[in-house]
């Protein structure tokens, strides 16, 4: 069982309560959050945030304006338990990602494991951002995957700083991604969308969790969902879900009006 992590701090958020599947006012996020012990397989857990009208981005195009102090707690505890940090390539230009930073209240968390978790990037253009090149430290080099129709210079430079994967065809696959996280012993896999990302692997099956924040706050029409875009929608998936996919809810948190619901599949 995960080691206790505090959940306030002076000037953190505030107390995180239980309201499902039974009230508890003393919740521990890194058990409350905790993976399935034994995995054999990649375990693909996703964390979104929403409004409660459903939409994934705020006016500047980015999660970040629905966010808040609880949802970013949330999000470090995701990714001190994590093995890996899966993101698209779109999202990772928009939102600014970096290599992830330690933190010394993840060492009970990580013990055996490098001090951060890799970021992977699934881009068919290569066209990242450098930090997740020249910044990831050898202990938890980026991992991209791209396409071999990518541009060979940029194939190149990425191979240089990161950890290749280049697969064979037109695009990447949730299969692709799976297979090479497993065959790495990445087994703890948290993606972080954006949404055409995560569609694909509701539409291939292979999303186990769901961790979804609900922002108080209302964006109206136009904002995509978490999960977005149909067939022959620019950067959407290359397939449609013909799933309809039963999950329960593990439990429902709340912290500062937000509501945190961890979805599993059944």
């Amino acid at each position: 069982m995960p080691s206790k992590t505090p959940n306030t701090a002076s000037s953190g958020p505030g107390p995180f309560r239980q309201l499902l599947p039974a009230p508890d006012a003393d919740v521990d996020l890194a058990t409350a959050y905790a993976y399935p012990d034994g995995l054999d397989r990649p375990f693909v857990r996703a964390n979104m945030v929403s409004s409660v009208d459903g939409g994934a981005v705020g006016p500047s195009g980015r999660s970040r304006d629905l966010s808040s102090a609880p949802d970013r707690r949330v999000m470090g505890v995701l990714r001190g338990l994590c093995d890996v940090v899966l993101v698209g390539a779109a999202t990772a230009r928009i939102e600014g990602y970096a290599p992830v930073r330690p933190r010394e209240v993840w060492e009970p968390l990580r013990h055996g494991r490098p001090a951060t978790p890799p970021i992977a990037v699934v881009s068919r253009t290569l066209d990242i951002p450098e930090a997740l090149l020249s910044s990831a430290p050898e202990t938890a080099r980026t991992i991209v995957f791209t396409t071999a129709s990518a541009p060979r210079e940029r194939r190149e430079r990425v191979r240089a700083c990161a950890d290749l994967v280049v697969v064979d065809g037109q695009s990447v696959g949730p299969e692709h991604v799976v297979n090479a996280l497993g065959e790495r012993g990445l087994c703890r896999v948290l993606t972080e969308g954006g949404p055409h990302l995560l569609a694909e692997f509701v539409g291939a099956g292979l999303l186990d969790e769901l961790c979804l924040t609900v922002s108080p706050r209302v964006l109206g029409s136009g904002a995509p969902r978490v999960v977005a875009g149909g067939p022959g929608t620019p950067g959407a998936p290359t397939r449609a879900s013909v799933r309809n996919t039963p999950v329960r809810m593990a439990h429902l948190l709340e912290s500062e009006e937000n509501l945190f619901a961890r979805y599993v599949r059944e």
